[in-house]
């Protein structure tokens, strides 16, 4: 069995949780596949879920043409025993973001995470949805209404509740994201049994429980 680990900040309305959950919706459609959803409020209670997961989905509200201060701190306590052991090494990531505003910077927020996946030498999934609502026959009704291909992009009204924002068409193509990650995954975990790398060398995570900071690795 495959875990996904979903770990993501929703700290406003709740509509990056309603994505978090359309995503985990998408991820247990595929078989053998189980997903985990993760507050970065509670992300000291599931170091060992992280560490044991095959692939890690990244979410966070764009607050100021960036990822949220939570979310920031949550990236920040990898800089220590995770980053240096290359404890996630190889897990496969991909990342999913939601504003107020069409466009809102999310690509710049989106492309943070990359480079924290890539500090952590994970391995990137994109969105394959192709980009709708391109034309005078598109609508706000297309999948990848945002047009975004780096991860996940939705846009929810400030003045909606998340019971109703995002729409639906960003949340279908959460699930659609969700679940093709999960494919990615299940693939890349088939490959790594029948054909390891010769160098790998996978990090003992059993009872790691928090991960050193690099101030206590450098006392």
């Amino acid at each position: 069995m495959n875990l996904i680990s979903i770990v993501y900040d929703s700290s406003f309305k709740g509509q990056t949780a309603v994505l978090a959950r359309c995503i985990s919706e998408g991820i247990e459609s595929v078989d053998d596949v189980e997903s985990r959803l993760i507050h970065v409020d509670d992300v000291a209670d599931n170091w060992e879920v992280l560490h044991s997961s095959q692939a890690i989905i990244f979410g966070s509200p764009t607050y100021i043409g960036s990822v949220s201060g939570k979310f920031k701190l949550f990236i920040e306590q990898l800089a220590g025993e995770v980053w240096l052991k290359r404890m996630w090494k190889n897990k496969i990531a991909a990342g999913f973001t939601v504003s107020a505003g069409r466009s809102g910077d999310k690509l710049n927020c989106l492309t943070q995470m990359v480079i924290f996946a890539c500090q952590m030498a994970m391995i990137w999934v994109p969105q394959q949805v192709i980009g709708g609502n391109y034309s005078t026959a598109g609508s706000e009704e297309d999948l990848n209404r945002m047009g975004g291909y780096l991860g996940l992009m939705a846009q929810a009204n400030i003045d909606e509740s998340a019971e109703s924002s995002p729409p639906e068409s960003d949340r279908e193509t959460a699930r659609m994201h969700g679940r093709h990650v999960a494919q990615v995954t299940v693939q890349f975990s088939a490959g790594q049994l029948s054909v390891p790398f010769q160098e790998e060398a996978p990090f003992d995570t059993e009872g790691q429980g928090r991960p050193l900071t690099l101030a206590e690795l450098s006392s």
